[in-house]
């Protein structure tokens, strides 16, 4: 079968985010320590990658949002009564079908708008919707949430904008906040949020999750390497990179870390050559844990209050339901 040409303005898209990814690298690798965002794990395989870590026996986080879902779907949609869900970094949207089956139990016809990084897996995702929901309409938007929200210009209220599996711990302080004051910039008075955190408990549950036996997660972190040698033509080699994740209790957070194996040198067309020494370490990725009092803080810092706050049996979890603050 023939090959079908690129058009021009699919060129030209593909070119900006080359610079655009060339640029966050750059600037992120320069830092100290190194850093690589993590929005560079979800690529297909990443993403693929990441829904397996969600069924390991350790990773806790997705049992316990789905406890909360399970029993709280109903008063959520009772109470916020959503037209639209948009759910921002969607995945494959496994734990969002309880909530579309809440929303469209003896309704009419809804709307969901499933935002992510990950072009053919949001794609693969709103395929499989259109399957299985008969009354919803599906509009898949390709963004980094992380620099920008463009929603669709009309989209029935009032909306539930979800933001499930703590993806938001991922985010410094000051980048979270920022984050959710976009949320809050496209909310109207009826609107609400449905935010996912997870909570600070004992530090050895919370190494488990992010060093699992099977070494999935670990996979998952050097992944990174291959989607951006894939995007950047860079020469990363992933076997020669070990996985370290760890509990900083002083900062409450997990960090992950990929550490070089012997010194080496990374060639990234654009960029100048990276060297690193043995042990030299790229941090991935943060991931903050939280309390209520700090949940509310971050809202309140986006103009947002929390009016319900629901938790899992064993507190590990906790999904809390935002209000834009006039």
């Amino acid at each position: 079968m023939a090959s079908v040409p690129l058009s021009s303005s699919d060129s030209e898209s593909l070119r900006r985010r080359r610079r655009e990814i060339l640029a966050d690298v750059r600037e992120t690798l320069a830092r100290t320590p190194r850093e690589l965002s993590p929005k560079y794990f979800y690529d297909e395989r990443g993403s693929e990658l990441f829904e397996e870590i969600t069924r390991l026996p350790e990773y806790y986080l997705t049992r316990a949002e789905r406890e909360i879902l399970v029993g709280r779907a109903g008063e959520i949609v009772d109470l916020v009564k959503p037209c639209t869900l948009v759910e921002l970094g969607a995945g494959s949207a496994a734990k969002t079908r309880i909530l579309l089956d809440a929303m469209t139990r003896g309704a009419g016809r809804v709307t969901y708008v499933p935002v992510d990084v990950s072009e053919d897996f949001l794609n693969d995702t709103a395929r499989a919707l259109e399957a299985e929901y008969s009354s919803v309409d599906i509009v898949p938007i390709v963004a980094d949430m992380g620099t920008s929200l463009d929603l669709p210009s009309a989209i029935a209220a009032p909306v539930l904008f979800a933001f499930l599996g703590s993806t938001i711990g991922n985010f410094a302080e000051r980048d979270a906040v920022s984050l959710l004051r976009r949320v809050r910039a496209k909310m109207m008075p009826t609107d609400r949020l449905l935010l996912g955190t997870d909570l600070h408990k004992d530090s050895s549950i919370l190494n488990g999750a992010y060093n699992d036996a099977r070494g999935v997660t670990a996979e998952f972190n050097r992944n990174m390497l291959r989607a951006l040698n894939a995007e950047l033509g860079a020469d990363f080699v992933p076997e020669r990179f070990s996985h370290r994740a760890f509990y900083n209790e002083a900062e409450r957070r997990i960090e992950m870390h990929l550490d070089a194996i012997g010194d080496q040198t990374v060639h990234i067309p654009g960029l100048p050559t990276l060297v690193l020494r043995d042990g030299e370490g790229i941090r991935t990725e943060l991931s903050h844990k939280y309390d209520r009092e700090s949940v509310e803080a971050m809202l309140g810092a986006a103009r947002m209050k929390i009016t319900r706050w629901l938790t899992d049996d064993k507190r590990c979890f906790a999904l809390s339901i935002a209000e834009p603050i006039a």
